[in-house]
């Protein structure tokens, strides 16, 4: 994996549907030193405790004819509104503190919604993206992960 240069003061966002870290570099661009600034988590329930209902019926205009309607994820709904959470919220963060660059680190689908819901402002700010799931592990992992090894 390559080097993603981050310079100093410099935010990261690391998170997945369910926790997010808001990270900013204190050291250079050559000795990346990430500080966490502040930690979003989404309280989410089990997609069984959810949605408890049969799926739906739909009755066909003409005959006797029924068939089922297809049940929405719940827990999929969640995390994308917890995803657009967060995008809001990082948006107000980062124009608050004039940040300059942004470095998103989440798995592909959330890049993707995330990619879809930020503000123009964090949009011009991003300079890098990488799709891994690295929420979970310690900050000086996440730096080794980030510096390429």
């Amino acid at each position: 994996m390559a080097r993603i240069a981050i310079p100093r003061r410099g935010w990261v966002l690391v998170c997945d549907g369910a926790k997010a870290l808001v990270l900013q570099n204190e050291g250079d661009a050559e000795l990346v030193n990430l500080k966490l600034v502040e930690v979003l988590e989404h309280d989410g329930a089990a997609a069984h405790t959810l949605g408890t209902d049969r799926p739906g019926r739909v009755h066909q205009s003409h005959g006797d004819s029924r068939s089922a309607v297809e049940m929405v994820d719940l827990h999929d709904a969640a995390e994308t509104a917890f995803l657009k959470r967060i995008a809001d919220e990082l948006g107000g963060l980062l124009q608050a503190r004039q940040a300059r660059s942004l470095v998103v680190v989440a798995p592909p689908k959330a890049l993707g919604v995330l990619r879809d819901e930020f503000p123009h402002f964090l949009r011009t700010i991003v300079t890098h993206e990488l799709g891994k799931d690295l929420v979970g592990l310690p900050i000086p992992q996440i730096e080794r992960h980030l510096a390429g090894g």
